[in-house]
């Protein structure tokens, strides 16, 4: 499980802000899931990442919803997300890793992004009321398909 985003900017720290979370949780522990805090990513991640038998990102993202609205996207649907996403910085450096898998043939088939729609991203460390709010059931998305994966065998 790897979070991502920049805390100084106010929503784009949920992915961070979860993964804090789901150390709380005792589900975390039972699944057995490793929780990276990826801050705002970087390539050197990519040897941490290219072992992982499956792997779920939270971030925060434009999905066209209301502020504090969770989506999941699975395996391609990830990869369709990342692609057409509006870009900066921070989403290229997702992309970039993600590519840098590719490119090590290290894409594991059990992969999800867990996005979160922003209210802002303007300089502040505290999430928005509605992103906040939103925490619980960004937790439960990550959770629900980790235990969907333990489900459907083991992972690799």
């Amino acid at each position: 499980m790897l979070g991502v985003g920049n805390t100084l900017l106010s929503d784009e720290g949920v992915g961070v802000r979860t993964v804090e979370a789901l150390d709380e949780r005792a589900e975390t522990r039972a699944l057995e899931l490793s929780l990276i805090d990826g801050g705002t990513i970087g390539l050197s991640l990519l040897v941490e990442m290219e072992d992982a038998g499956a792997l779920i990102v939270i971030d925060a993202g434009r999905i066209g919803a209301a502020p504090g609205a969770v989506k999941t996207f699975l395996g391609v649907e990830m990869d369709d997300f990342l692609r057409r996403r509006g870009r900066n910085p921070h989403d290229i450096s997702l992309d970039d890793l993600m590519d840098g898998l590719r490119l090590r043939d290290a894409v594991p088939d059990r992969r999800a992004l867990v996005v979160v729609e922003p209210e802002s991203l303007a300089v502040g460390d505290v999430l928005t009321p509605a992103v906040a709010a939103a925490l619980p059931a960004a937790v439960d998305a990550v959770l629900a398909v980790a235990a969907d994966w333990r489900r459907s065998g083991p992972i690799s």
